[in-house]
């Protein structure tokens, strides 16, 4: 057994498809057939029902993919404990943030490490929806700014900043002309919203439920921020976002009206529990110093 076959696994279980787990693994649907039936022999049992729709895990592959997760989750902290290393000795921090992250900030704590570490790459990672604490907890980044709420387990966090939602419109909406909206003069538009990040995370973006009960009127879905606004631009939902993300994803054929009735947006620094590598803490130090007098 090799963790290249339990990440199959875990494709063919995501996906409930062997042709949809072989494109997403770059392998060709006989050679991950082959691969499944060969590790079902070595287990000796079934660990996936086949049907007409595609496949569904047994009860004893539910149980192995299950310690599956578990394994590959933990040879990548061991394969990010490594990196760690060999990033402190080449001199690199990785950032990560979602869409506008912290607005300003971000920016401003990327640059102001590098003048004091001019030896040191910062490298900014973007994520899509609800990814970038996920992203911490695997080691693909060494720091994020995290938009609340999302799961920090095995963490350590500071909230750092707060910014309003808006809510964007196409240009040409009846409502784009207004100071401010409610949530609930909103509440019969179709919403913007995603399957990629954690369903407390769409709730509390959708504002669900809404102040009288209501459940939002669920748009189409995406997948990033481009997709998102695309979409709204040509009117077929609305969508809620950061003060910030309207200023970097300016568009001329959208409107943001501000939501005067929900809570804004948290973001919190975040970084691995045990970190103890001087270019993290480093950098949690810079972002302290710049947020000192906000948070006063």
């Amino acid at each position: 057994m090799e963790l290249r076959q339990l990440r199959y696994l875990i494709a063919i279980d995501d996906e409930g498809n062997l042709g949809r787990a072989a494109e997403r693994l770059y392998v060709s649907q006989p050679a991950l057939s082959y691969a499944l039936k060969n590790l079902e022999a070595e287990f000796g049992v079934r660990l996936f029902d086949r049907h007409a729709g595609g496949v569904t895990a047994t009860a004893a592959g539910r149980d192995v993919l299950a310690e599956a997760r578990r394994t590959l989750q933990q040879a990548d902290r061991v394969t990010a404990a490594a990196e760690r290393h060999r990033r402190n000795a080449t001199g690199v921090l990785r950032v990560g943030f979602e869409a506008s992250g912290a607005g300003e900030l971000t920016t401003r704590a990327r640059a102001e490490f590098a003048r004091r570490h001019p030896g040191v790459r910062v490298e900014p990672k973007r994520f899509d929806w609800g990814e970038e604490a996920a992203a911490v907890r695997d080691g693909r980044v060494d720091v994020a700014f995290v938009w609340l709420p999302a799961d920090l387990t095995g963490m350590r966090s500071e909230l750092v900043h707060t910014e309003p939602r808006l809510v964007g419109l196409p240009a040409a909406h009846p409502l784009a002309d207004r100071a401010d909206l409610s949530i609930l003069d909103v509440k019969d538009e179709p919403l913007m919203w995603t399957e990629r990040a954690p369903r407390a995370w769409v709730d509390w973006w959708a504002v669900n439920p809404r102040p009288d009960g209501s459940a939002p009127r669920w748009g189409p879905t995406n997948d990033n921020v481009e997709e998102m606004l695309e979409q709204v631009a040509e009117g077929a939902a609305i969508c809620f976002a950061p003060t910030s993300m309207t200023r970097y994803y300016a568009r001329p054929d959208l409107a943001w009206v501000p939501l005067s009735d929900v809570e804004p947006l948290r973001v919190a620094l975040a970084w691995p529990d045990r970190a103890d590598d001087p270019l993290t803490l480093g950098f949690v130090d810079v972002v302290r110093e710049l947020t000192a007098p906000d948070l006063r």
